[in-house]
């Protein structure tokens, strides 16, 4: 006021500064008076300097010291700042110049970004999820000084460790977790509860443990009292770490102390045991649950769910969804599946498929891995018409079938012989640009070389080279098994020797498949030699192999040597329970009832089945074979059970008694 007056009454005279500071002379003179060349004493002079202030350092938020909320304003920088991080990169050579950007920025806006700034933008979405990014805002943010003034130098807080440990824990980067660490370790930081929690959680999500419990000490240490989430983080990461005796530790701590564990405490344990492979423990905990009054949610039941599963419990996943539907737990559209699919796999479609229409009038979503495991079960029990209408009702209802979807309907189409139909829903699936998978191929050359269509067959094991898709054993053992049945054995063996050249191993099944050809063309010493070559391979025979191998000795008449070989198998740990039932059962077809009383009577003096069984076995056999005369002498006398006595002696009546004259 006084300045506008002064203003008003007396002319000012402004002279221009000699100087780098500005000099502001204000000359007064009285209206009536002439201008003196020698200014009045009370003449006055004032320096402003250019010298700027220090750069501001800017807040995440608003001040709102003068209001009450909850959710404060974030600060337009903020916004800025994130904008010009993610535009850009890091991963990417354009970002080479992201830290002098963010410089310039600075330097044009007049401000330096605080502790408490750097840490929400490294806790931001925006830049957590991309690590790299992360790291290099970090180190430039460390950098940062206060334009020459030491109040305002930067230093980084924890919090702005713990926001890019947590970052560089999501990426799994333990080598630059491992750096950042120790420069925490370093600096000697006060824990605080919410740093530490942090901490931990990273921590044990991948599964570094000491640096985990180095926290949980220094915690200890400082006297912070852990809440629920500390407790889960440390249960989660010793969980994560298979450290399950020290989670178990933890747990009863807080049973029994101040701060009671809650559902995700008791998931966190189910989860580790289930991983381990310890179900019965998991099943401990949840039982436990229920002790202490802990609501298990569908998390707990999932869990449980899918470890019964892969231990191939599908009674007990059936058990479970039962005891979720009577407590009205939610039930998830993955426990349907696990739970539809455990029951196709046990053979019980039809239950199956009762799920699967009360998961749908209560409102479930279905999929395509449902409606997959239904028509797979329902075509390994042969109801092939229940595959066809559920293949139907899939497209009714605006599914897409994925490959193993097709891959069921050619199978089972090629089963029945409907191969064009098969064959139209095969070249579908190519011109849709579904993956083709080897199953197709195999199926669609069993189905056609069993309807004696080879040509075709062959053009199909060609094609697969062709469309990108490798043979496998399965696709071998069609084309081989089709080219036995069509009594081409020479071709069969050349693509026997063709298949180990071209890096595929022959299976147990491919053995049988060519010692059934060679014995069907009696060249039986090159199926011993087949037979030779698998065992010294090490490749475990099966009841079918050994089965072919002494069907074609014992109508050879060499029966001793298949049973030399039978008791060759028994040191290398595999027992045929059924071999002599199948050798008696094949010689006695074949007319050779003399055989098989003799193979029958060694049977009994060797003790490697009891008589009776070895009776009952010659008496079906002769009984099936139309020698029902023979059955019945058989039934009706004391051969192979009774003993005749000469004098002193006594003997069993031999099964050779039967043919005896």
């Amino acid at each position: 006021m006084r300045k506008n007056l002064l203003k008003s009454i007396y002319p000012i005279t402004i002279h221009k500064p000699q100087s780098s500071s500005i000099n502001l002379q204000y000359t007064i003179h009285h209206h009536n008076s002439k201008p003196d060349p020698n200014p009045p004493p009370f003449t006055t002079s004032r320096s402003i300097s250019t010298t700027p202030p220090p750069p501001e350092w800017i807040q995440p938020f608003n001040d709102t010291s003068n209001l009450i909320t909850p959710h404060p304003k974030p600060s337009p920088w903020l916004h800025q700042i994130l904008n010009l991080l993610t535009q850009h990169d890091a991963d990417d050579d354009n970002s080479s110049q992201l830290e002098t950007k963010l410089d310039a920025f600075c330097h044009k806006w007049f401000i330096r970004l605080s502790p408490n700034f750097v840490s929400h933008v490294l806790n931001s979405d925006r830049v957590k999820t991309r690590p790299e990014l992360a790291y290099r805002f970090f180190n430039w943010a460390g950098k940062q000084n206060g334009g020459g003034y030491k109040p305002y130098t930067y230093s980084h807080t924890l919090e702005c460790f713990a926001f890019l440990i947590d970052a560089l824990c999501a990426s799994n980067d333990v080598d630059r977790v491992k750096c950042v660490f120790n420069e925490v370790k370093k600096r000697g930081f006060v824990m605080n509860i919410k740093s530490a929690n942090l901490l931990i959680r990273s921590f044990g999500n991948v599964g570094m443990v000491e640096e985990l419990l180095w926290v949980w000490k220094e915690m200890k240490g400082n006297g912070i009292e852990p809440s629920l989430f500390t407790f889960n983080f440390l249960i989660n990461g010793l969980v994560n770490s298979m450290f399950m005796e020290s989670a178990e530790q933890v747990l009863e701590v807080m049973e029994h102390g101040s701060v009671k564990p809650d559902v995700v405490t008791y998931n966190t344990m189910i989860k580790g045991y289930c991983k381990c492979g310890k179900t019965k423990n998991a099943f401990e905990k949840f039982k436990r649950m229920e002790e202490v009054n802990v609501e298990a949610d569908k998390v707990s039941y999932m869990t449980l769910i899918q470890a019964c599963y892969l231990d191939c419990d599908y009674d007990c996943c059936l058990k479970l969804y039962n005891e979720m539907v009577e407590k009205n737990v939610e039930i998830p559209p993955h426990a349907y599946s696990l739970v539809i699919s455990g029951l196709c796999k046990d053979g019980k479609p039809m239950e199956g498929y009762t799920l699967f229409e009360n998961m749908v009038q209560s409102g479930g979503k279905a999929n395509v891995a449902m409606y997959t495991a239904l028509m797979d079960a329902y075509a390994k029990t042969g109801h092939i018409d229940e595959v066809i209408r559920l293949f139907e009702r899939l497209n009714n209802d605006g599914f897409k079938p994925d490959e193993v979807t097709y891959g069921v309907i050619v199978n089972v189409l090629c089963k029945t012989g409907r191969l064009e139909e098969a064959l139209s829903y095969f070249e579908l699936c190519k011109e849709n640009k579904v993956a083709v998978n080897v199953m197709f191929y195999s199926s669609l050359i069993d189905g056609f070389g069993k309807a004696g269509r080879l040509n075709e067959a062959k053009n199909l094991f060609d094609e697969m080279i062709d469309d990108g898709c490798s043979r496998d054993s399965y696709c071998y053992n069609a084309l081989m098994d089709a080219l036995v049945k069509n009594n081409k054995i020479d071709e069969a063996l050349t693509l026997f020797n063709r298949m180990e050249i071209d890096g595929c191993d022959p299976t147990v099944y491919t053995y049988t498949i060519i010692m059934n050809g060679l014995f069907n063309k009696h060249r039986n010493e090159e199926a011993l030699e087949i037979w030779d070559m698998m065992i010294d391979k090490g490749v475990t025979p099966t009841p079918a192999s050994f089965r072919v191998l002494s069907t074609g000795l014992c109508l050879s008449g060499k029966v001793s040597r298949a049973c030399k070989i039978l008791d060759e198998l028994a040191p290398m740990g595999v027992v045929i329970d059924t071999a002599c039932e199948d050798m008696i059962n094949v010689l006695v077809k074949g007319g050779r009832v003399d055989q098989a009383c003799k193979l029958a009577d060694g049977i009994v003096e060797r003790g490697r089945e009891i008589p009776g069984r070895v009776r009952t076995i010659m008496i079906n056999a002769l009984r099936k074979s139309g020698n029902s005369e023979m059955a019945l002498k058989l039934m009706h006398s004391k051969i192979g059970i009774g003993y005749d006595r000469k004098g002193s002696v006594k003997k069993r009546v031999k099964f050779r008694m039967l043919v005896d004259k």
